[in-house]
């Protein structure tokens, strides 16, 4: 019988069986592991975001290429580095999200950009659907239900810009390397979360 396999995260546990037994020092312990964890989270999202290489799913690019693509044009085009961030990550989401991406990119993204941004991000799936949904069988205006609203023009723009003309086999991309320190910048601290201030700690 082999011996069992050690966790990379051993150390100093809290005690508690259930949260109402929980003690300040229980939570000190975990408010320690939690800090050292969230410092990886850029990490995390690179190498999940690697995992769209390769995917065309029809595609005339990979998934990847694609959010290369929307990341560059938005880049090059002067977009803040929050934004840019966005742009790469909007269709992280894909591998796990097939029936809602644009959902999981905006929650992944929330901590870290302005209202306006996650917004673009959680809603670009509809205003996109402009550019395509009337081939599938869709309503291409099913955008048209957040008319008027504030952010309404920003995400438009979005896939106009930079989503769905995203698509170019032959567009000079940026490698992920050049987007990797603004993925890392962006996500060093969170600045819309709850838990932002035991992050601080």
């Amino acid at each position: 019988m082999d011996a069992p396999t050690t966790h990379p995260d051993e150390g100093e546990r809290a005690t508690f069986k259930a949260m109402t037994e929980g003690s300040a020092e229980d939570w000190a312990i975990i408010g320690s592991h939690y800090r050292s964890f969230a410092k990886g989270v850029a990490d995390r999202v690179l190498d999940h975001l690697r995992l769209l290489d390769g995917d065309f799913g029809g595609f005339p690019v990979d998934r990847l290429e694609h959010s290369l693509q929307t990341a560059t044009r938005a880049h090059r085009d002067g977009r803040d580095e929050r934004y840019v961030v966005m742009a790469l990550l909007h269709d992280i989401g894909d591998t796990l999200g097939t029936y809602n991406h644009p959902d999981v990119a905006a929650a992944i993204i929330k901590p870290f950009v302005s209202e306006e941004d996650h917004w673009i991000c959680e809603k670009h799936g509809a205003f996109q659907g402009y550019f395509y949904f009337h081939h599938v069988g869709m309503d291409r205006n099913i955008r048209e239900q957040y008319r008027g609203h504030p952010y309404f023009e920003a995400c438009a723009e979005f896939c106009e810009k930079y989503d769905q003309s995203a698509f170019d086999p032959n567009y000079d991309s940026a490698p992920l390397d050049f987007f990797e320190p603004m993925v890392r910048r962006v996500m060093e601290r969170p600045i819309n979360s709850m838990y932002a201030s035991v992050a601080d700690e």
